[in-house]
């Protein structure tokens, strides 16, 4: 199961040497003890292999394309492969970096502390990877001001095709930043640039020039490589102003867009292993004929060389078993997973869209009502009838709103005053409740665009119905 997955551009600098010296210093400096392979001793051999069956570090050098791939691999008590990958080509200047594991149920969930590997820290302060156009790539955020118009008008009207996604964070009229990107910079390193606006007197002409950066109460935008990705936007609000959910589903999102995009078999481990065993059983088999071809000169010679060639080719045929085993079973996991999303009842019908729930699972829960409502007005034995029914039936209709809009009625029956305790139960529902003269002003979740104005004196017996009908249809 992929974890992560990216490629990233490289400059001359890197050379083998540096690439080799730049794994052992990661392997060594790693912050999880239980993770470095001990006794590593680099002799300047390329092809090397290090540790024992559960924790080892593998060198494959293959410089007929000049390519070098290494693998860490740590095997657990519970039987979990962790394998970190780094494959560079330093002919076509690319480094690709990809953390994988065996595939379990909890696969499918992200870390909520992930962040990309600590060997991309090592590449940026080691001044090895190359600019992505204009853009350094770096584990800290690019302030943007007016001097950035430029690079704004790139990123935006995709004026250039950025090899990485940016983050274009724009601050709030205050400027307060609507997610922390000094932690999403760093989480992020070598899978995303971050840009942030200064502040907004600093960013007057990339409003002008870019309307779509101007968010007046602040916004996180992804934009992808490709234009034909469609553009990702998280909203302030401040009614709902957690930010660190709001830096988790803008990680997630691009995780998942690295997880998705297909790499080159050469930038694989098994790839770059399945290249240098053909090439190894290609030099075999020339042998083999060259020693076929002069067997009828020198029978007694040519039967060592058959010996050492058994010995070989039997070796590289069960190494080519195992690795064809490997992709079979590596087939069948995708398969597996396919299956897995294909089922499971995360899959939307439709998609989420800018409002978030002011309380858990309130857009669904809204859904489904009106789903619900529809139900009872369509006709039974129609294919509506059946398609609104299955959608209900395979999804947890708990009745939220209805049970709140229920509180409500039950609060207003045979109202004269706003009580303490009527009060307090107000604030539970999320209404903020203030006195304006001869009236109470209900605002809900502090989104002026839902507000109820009611009488302090009821004029009649129905007033308290009406209070609560009014609530329910505007709130709830």
């Amino acid at each position: 199961m992929i974890l992560f997955s990216t490629i990233l551009k490289v400059n001359d600098s890197l050379k083998k040497d540096a690439f080799v010296q730049l794994v052992l210093e990661w392997n060594k400096t790693s912050k999880y003890k239980e993770n470095i392979v001990p006794d590593v001793n680099w002799n300047g051999e390329y092809s090397k292999k290090f540790g024992n069956e559960k924790l080892s570090l593998e060198f494959v050098d293959y410089p007929e394309k000049q390519i070098m791939s290494v693998r860490h691999e740590k095997i657990t008590d519970d039987a979990v492969v962790w394998d970190t990958d780094f494959v560079v080509n330093f002919e076509e200047k690319y480094i690709a970096i990809r953390l994988e594991r065996t595939y379990r149920e909890d696969a499918l969930v992200m870390n909520g502390e992930f962040s990309t590997p600590h060997f991309i820290t090592l590449l940026i302060e080691g001044g090895y990877l190359a600019e992505d156009y204009d853009l350094p790539v770096l584990r800290t955020p690019t302030i943007i001001t007016d001097e950035k118009l430029a690079t704004v008008s790139h990123v935006i009207e995709h004026k250039k095709e950025y090899q990485l996604p940016v983050i274009y964070v724009s601050k709030t009229l205050d400027n307060q930043e609507v997610v922390d990107t000094s932690w999403i910079a760093s989480r992020l390193k070598g899978a995303a640039h971050v840009l942030v606006e200064k502040d907004k007197e600093s960013c007057l002409e990339c409003t002008r020039i870019c309307n779509e950066t101007r968010e007046d109460f602040g916004a996180v935008r992804i934009y992808y490589p490709s234009e034909s990705m469609t553009r990702k936007r998280f909203l302030y609000r401040s009614a709902n102003g957690d930010s660190k959910a709001r830096l988790e589903k803008v990680i997630k999102n691009i995780i998942q867009y690295w997880n998705s995009q297909r790499i080159g078999i050469l930038y694989t481990w098994q790839g770059v292993n399945n290249a240098v065993l053909n090439s190894s059983l290609n030099e075999q088999i020339t042998r083999y004929q060259e020693a076929e071809s002069a067997r009828l000169n020198a029978e007694k010679e040519i039967d060592q060389v058959y010996e050492t060639f058994d010995e070989d080719l039997k070796k590289m045929q069960q190494k080519m078993e195992e690795l064809t085993k490997t992709n079979e079973a590596l087939a069948l996991e995708n398969s597996a997973l396919r299956a897995k999303l294909n089922a499971t009842e995360a899959m939307p019908i439709v998609y989420q869209g800018d409002e978030e729930d002011f309380y858990p699972d309130e857009i669904k829960d809204m859904v489904l009502g009106a789903l619900d409502e529809a139900l009872m007005n369509t006709e039974a034995a129609t294919r509506r009838a059946d398609v609104l029914e299955d959608i209900l039936e395979n999804n947890l209709y708990q009745h939220l709103s209805e049970k709140r809009k229920q509180r409500v009625k039950a609060m207003f029956k045979g109202y004269k005053n706003l009580s303490g305790a009527m009060k307090q139960e107000l604030l539970e529902l999320g209404l903020t409740i203030s006195d304006d003269g001869k009236h109470y002003k209900f605002i809900y979740k502090d989104d002026p665009r839902y507000m109820v104005t009611i009488g302090k004196t009821p004029s009649d017996n129905r007033a308290g119905n009406n209070n609560a009908a009014l609530i329910n249809k505007i709130m709830m």
